[in-house]
């Protein structure tokens, strides 16, 4: 068949049905969407051609470019579209983490704009908050560009429900569960919303990252109150599941059903693996689970060596990674405000700060250290950072990210605290600050 557009191949994926002797479930029968067939590698093709397809006649005319905040299979497919009509992309984001994922960007000319000393903690002071710092270019200069803003548009929904959710439909009417990643939310709810009027009792399950895990894609619990689109609602359970999990899932699908799906794609099977061994106990009726398979495996090798070196033949640093379970984090040691000023004025601590630096030029805590969180877990592991004779009080916005890195500097051997409510609570309790103060990064 001739296609004439490469809009064209977006859509129409294959529903591949795994083995039952790879999954082992008796009663429930699982089917892969394999997203990774689109034009662009990934599920987000999709929504990105819903996003533009009705406006790329004005773009034209307007000669405006197209914007977004996306670390990597958004961005793809809007550059690989854009470019066939002649439009400009530019990407704004501080999550490239992967460096197969900026050089493919940067293959297929789109203009990245990483911001500078952000930190992934959600910051109310950070004038560089990818999402804030777009909508201030817009409003500086609004006519020139087209803001396609996934994490807050409908027809990022829309698409999956007009397009992956009927195409399931097609392929497979009876559905009982239905398991997509959450990251901006829009698969996940756009298809669960389509098979819903062809089955009321569908329970449609959300795959999230424990909090201060990072997983390619993919929010973690902590972090869904910032996608717009995320409403719990739609969900009949959320999973949080751990990166090295993921990672197995991953090898299973490569391994044993030949499936090059990626670690986000691992992450939704071994979620949906550990939800349905439950299920299958229940009933013994036929029953049909779909999952996303949304991208590749092949621009994740950076990230894959890094946590798993021995898959490449490497020798694993037993200091490489740091696991904190969840219960950790719930109770590492709080310091509240009257002890750590006393702790500070006497010398007796050093308070870490884990935002980004545009955030701690801003406004800080007098003498406290800035050491980014990305930048904080590997130098925990890696050396010795602080001062083992006195305290170590980590603080970020609302100090709920640094109870991570906290529970990391417990597992170190530091007498570790998490500042009470973060600095938005000490600046609210009258305690003393400093403020725009310029240090050299």
């Amino acid at each position: 068949m001739i296609y004439n557009h490469i809009s064209e191949l977006i859509g129409n994926t294959p529903l591949l049905k795994i083995d039952k002797k790879v999954h082992g479930l008796k009663h429930i029968n699982v089917y892969a969407k394999l997203e990774y067939y689109n034009p662009f590698g990934s599920v987000k093709d999709r929504v990105a051609w819903g996003m533009i397809k009705d406006d790329i006649k004005s773009i034209q005319a307007k000669k405006q470019t197209i914007v977004e905040s996306s670390s990597g299979n958004t961005a793809k497919a809007l550059q690989g579209l854009a470019s066939t009509f002649g439009i400009p992309f530019k990407t704004i984001t501080n999550r490239i983490k992967v460096g197969e994922v900026k050089g493919i960007l940067q293959l297929m000319g789109a203009e990245i704009e990483q911001l500078p000393g952000y930190s992934e903690c959600p910051d109310p002071d950070d004038p560089n908050d990818p999402l804030a710092y777009i909508e201030k270019q817009l409003a500086v200069n609004r006519a020139s560009y087209f803001y396609t803003s996934q994490y807050t548009n409908q027809k990022n929904i829309q698409a999956h429900y007009e397009g992956t959710g009927t195409e399931i439909i097609n392929d497979l009417p009876n559905v009982d569960y239905f398991f997509a990643t959450v990251g901006t939310s829009g698969s996940s709810q756009g298809v669960a919303k389509k098979l819903k009027e062809h089955n009321r009792n569908l329970k449609a399950i959300g795959i999230v990252g424990e909090s201060g895990d990072y997983i390619p894609g993919i929010r973690t619990i902590g972090e869904l109150r910032e996608v717009g689109l995320y409403d719990r609602n739609n969900y009949t359970d959320i999973v949080t599941v751990k990166s090295k999990q993921g990672l197995e899932g991953m090898l299973v699908l490569l391994r044993k059903s030949g499936v090059l799906a990626g670690p986000t794609s691992g992450t939704c099977y071994s979620g949906m693996m550990n939800y349905l061994q439950e299920e299958d106990k229940k009933s013994a009726t036929p029953r049909n689970a779909v999952f996303i398979v949304c991208d590749r495996i092949e621009w994740y090798g950076s990230y894959i060596k890094e946590r798993r070196p021995d898959l490449f033949g490497l020798e694993a640093d037993l200091h490489d990674t740091c696991e904190v379970s969840q219960e950790e984090v719930d109770t590492v040691p709080v310091v509240d405000f009257e002890q750590a000023m006393q702790w500070i004025q006497k010398e007796e601590a050093v308070v870490v700060d884990v935002r980004g630096n545009q955030s701690f030029n801003a406004v800080h805590i007098p003498g406290s250290l800035n050491i980014p969180d990305n930048y904080l877990e590997q130098l925990l592991l890696k050396a010795s950072p602080f001062n083992r004779q006195k305290k170590v009080i980590f603080v970020c916005p609302l100090g709920k990210r640094s109870k991570v890195y906290t529970a990391i500097a417990k597992q170190m051997g530091y007498e570790a605290y998490n500042l009470e409510s973060g600095l938005v609570g000490w600046k609210e309790a009258g305690m003393p600050v400093r403020d725009n103060i310029k240090i050299n990064d």
